[in-house]
């Protein structure tokens, strides 16, 4: 399919830049193939009533660490500024990274990140990574001086949360990014993105939808950097995507195959939630344990083998993730939906509003 298709004017003004306080209280719109209204003008809140008992919430619990580094290069007496975005671990000590200006940069050269005004003089307070290769669109592998939890605690202390451009262009990033990027059930480090569909989510919101009968079910997908990436091809078919690593153990498959059989729903909190259980599928819509990487990229035409339903937020123009949300719930639909979004004042991005989308092949009941 054209790329041209999957984009869409969207106002300036719309673009999240902090999240809705409470959580719960982001707007939700509810998205029913077939139904009439088609689209519903609701609240994050409002979720657990729209649940059935017997569903299963499949959530991502991938937590974001603070990839985000600026630095020195190295080379010689010669040195230039250098930030880079850690995007898929190697080693122990080895990181793929996404560097700006990575012209800059060739192999062999050192980057010093930390206390960066005096770092080439002084051995308190840096980090020291060696540039091993190149690749494209900006990609370089860096070997790190430190290693395995060390490494870690480094790229903690000195790392910033790696808000998306449109955020991170339009305000500095403060502590309170820390928490507001992060889900609440956030456990295993790894991602340099938010499974941002999740941030809406609290305690009190995850236990009314178990009490009206709902499951909880825990997947992790590492989201990758090149989540940020804009599709540079005209056409679908010449787009790759990055792969990025994930994670369905055998207590997710039992639980979200248990719903399935019992006539419930599977509701994928984000599409990195559904890419994974995608991918994972078996080709009779059952789940198997999964562990390793997925590059699945998903356009209108693909056919769903799991996922019922969606929490999603609102995507970026020509993104991945627009076009996988206009696979499950049809383009033109999702471009009316998306309209409809516009014109009520939603909040787009990270820190915006969310959608429940059912999905284009099944029944618009609640």
């Amino acid at each position: 399919m054209r790329v041209a298709d999957f984009d869409f004017e969207l106002p300036e003004a719309l673009i999240a830049l902090r999240p809705a306080v409470p959580r719960e209280s982001a707007r939700l719109l509810l998205i029913r193939p077939g139904a009439e209204p088609e689209f519903e003008d609701r609240h994050v809140g409002d979720l657990p009533g729209l649940l059935r008992a017997g569903d299963v919430l499949v959530l991502n619990d991938t937590r974001v660490i603070p990839a985000r580094l600026t630095g020195l290069r190295v080379r010689g007496e010669a040195v230039a500024r250098i930030e880079v975005l850690l995007h898929r671990r190697l080693s122990g000590e080895r990181w793929r990274v996404l560097a700006r200006p990575a012209k800059r940069l060739q192999p062999g050269d050192r980057i010093v990140f930390g206390e960066t005004s005096e770092a080439v003089a002084c051995e308190l307070g840096r980090l020291i990574a060696t540039v091993e290769a190149k690749g494209e669109e900006g990609e370089v592998e860096l070997a790190f001086e430190m290693t395995g939890a060390i490494l870690d605690e480094a790229i903690d202390r000195f790392g910033e949360m790696p808000l998306p451009p449109y955020i991170a262009g339009k305000r500095p990033q403060d502590a309170q990014d820390r928490s507001d990027y992060q889900t609440i059930y956030a456990r295993k480090d790894g991602a340099v993105a938010a499974p941002t569909a999740g941030l809406h989510l609290t305690p009190s919101l995850i236990e009314a939808c178990r009490a009206r009968g709902v499951t909880i079910a825990t997947v992790t997908l590492h989201v990758g950097a090149g989540t940020f990436l804009p599709v540079k091809a005209e056409d679908t078919d010449d787009h790759r995507m990055h792969a990025e690593w994930g994670e369905v153990d055998a207590v997710a498959a039992r639980l979200i195959n248990a719903a399935r059989d019992g006539g419930g729903r599977v509701i994928a909190v984000g599409t990195t939630s559904l890419r994974l259980i995608e991918s994972a599928a078996t080709p009779d819509g059952r789940l198997a344990p999964f562990a390793g990487e997925t590059a699945i990229f998903i356009t209108p035409g693909y056919r769903f083998k799991l996922a019922d339903a969606l929490i999603s937020n609102f995507h970026l123009p020509r993104s991945t993730l627009f076009m996988l949300v206009s696979a499950f719930s049809g383009l033109q639909r999702m471009r009316r939906a998306y309209a409809h979004a516009i014109a009520e004042s939603y909040r787009f991005y990270s820190y915006g509003d969310a959608s429940l989308l059912l999905r284009e092949d099944q029944p618009a009941t609640s």
